[in-house]
Formats: C-alpha cells, structure tokens, sequence
C-alpha cells in the first residue's frame, strides 16, 4: 500500500475510528500487512499447519491480500473484509491443538511486528476469534450441516 505523510495508512470506512485506534495502539496498515506475511511465512513452514493451508491455498498473494484486509478490519475496524471465516474453517481437518499452535504462532509474530500496545490488541482479538472458530468447528463436527449457535 502506498501512503505519503499526508494520507491515511489504512483506507477506511470508519476513518475517525481508526485513527484513535491508530494512535492507541500504534498500529498501522503496514504493520498489519507485516504481521500478516510473517505469520504466514511461519505457518507455510510449520509441520501441523503448513500441509493444511498447502492443500486449500494456491493462489497465496490474493490469500494474503485477504488476510491484511480481515486483520484491518479486525484490529482496526475499517471495514474492508467482507467475508465469512466460520464456514471456511468448519471443514477443515482441525482440532484446538491447531488452534493452539496457531495462536502461538499468531502471538509470537505479533509480538515481533508489532508495537507493545498494538501486540496487545491484536492478540486479544485473536485469542476471541480462535476461541470463535474453534467452537464453531467442534460444533460442525458433532452436528454435520448445523448452523453454529454461540450461546
């Protein structure tokens, strides 16, 4: 993403939102895109997750490109995901020692990428979202074709 001094670093449909967001926690657009290639650098390497994304992904830059804007608009609510990751993970051959491994992955790189304050945030978010995907995901498994109800 290209940015000047004058111009906002994450595109925005929120922008006053993620400004104080910004300022809070000292995360940016680049830092996300960063977090986001570096985590899945180590994922593309892991022996549990690797072959995982290596058999559902092969198009890995408009993933990733996916990933920046579902993170944007996680951690700094822009709004430029406009997904649905419950019904892409709740086939997926996993269990909570993937979600485990994952998160170690996610917090480790977030605490390398990011400022302190942004490391916090964006790894309480991610903790809630693991937390969401997994449920759903033993959900599905014990009752096939069920919508997931989070209660």
């Amino acid at each position: 993403m290209k940015t000047d001094e004058n111009s906002p670093q994450s595109i925005s449909a929120r922008p006053a939102m993620t400004a104080a967001i910004t300022e809070e926690t000292g995360l940016t657009g680049e830092i996300l895109h960063d977090l986001v290639h570096e985590l899945y650098a180590k994922i593309r390497g892991d022996t549990m997750l690797g072959p995982i994304f290596a058999e559902r992904v092969t198009e890995w830059g408009a993933h990733l490109d996916r990933m920046v804007a579902f993170w944007s608009s996680v951690a700094l609510m822009t709004g430029q995901y406009h997904g649905r990751p419950v019904p892409a993970h709740t086939a997926l051959p996993i269990d909570g020692a993937h979600f485990a491994r994952w998160l170690n992955l996610f917090r480790e790189t977030a605490q390398e990428v990011c400022p302190p304050a942004g490391a916090t945030h964006v790894i309480e978010r991610a903790e809630r979202i693991a937390r969401s995907l997994h449920m759903a995901v033993v959900q599905a498994k014990s009752v096939p074709d069920a919508v997931p109800s989070f209660r």
